[in-house]
């Protein structure tokens, strides 16, 4: 798994050191990592052959000729780049993507399981302020219904 956050220079050639532990045969990501714009946000989206396998699984599972599936096809097969390691675990990142994500000389790298993302730093507080405050807001909800449950359950009794 793709776990916790780093932050990163991007050298003048564009190449970024990928995480040590990110780069395991268990991810599929010790070769090489998959990378495209992401489809969720402004930034990049990244991982090895299992993440790639599942996004296959998900676009195959759709009806060939389908708005859905061709768009799939489009933003995650087109857009795709493989981008191999070298001696120094660093990846070298195409311009478009660069650009794409607006990133500067500091970015973090984000992991979120079966896949990491690549931000810009201004970019990432932003986005991190926002997740915080709907996961507290989500947390806060579960709570509220775990608690109504429990009081159903305990006034059934």
């Amino acid at each position: 798994m793709f776990l916790s956050t780093f932050e990163k220079q991007l050298d003048g050639k564009r190449r970024l050191l990928i995480p040590q532990e990110f780069r395991t045969a268990d991810n599929g990501a010790e070769h090489r990592v998959f990378c495209f714009p992401s489809i969720e946000a402004d930034c990049l989206e990244a991982g090895g052959d299992h993440l790639f396998a599942v996004y296959v699984e998900m676009i195959q599972s759709l009806p060939f000729g389908s708005a859905q599936r061709s768009a799939l096809e489009w933003q995650v097969l087109g857009e795709q780049n493989r981008l191999a390691f070298d001696g120094g675990g660093r990846i070298t990142l195409p311009e478009s993507l660069v650009a794409e994500a607006g990133l500067g000389d500091s970015v973090m790298i984000v992991g979120l399981g079966d896949r990491f993302q690549i931000w810009s730093k201004e970019a990432w507080a932003a986005r991190r302020a926002e997740q915080r405050k709907v996961a507290r807001e989500g947390l806060a909800e579960l709570g509220a219904l775990r608690l109504a449950a429990q009081l159903k359950t305990q006034g059934g009794q």
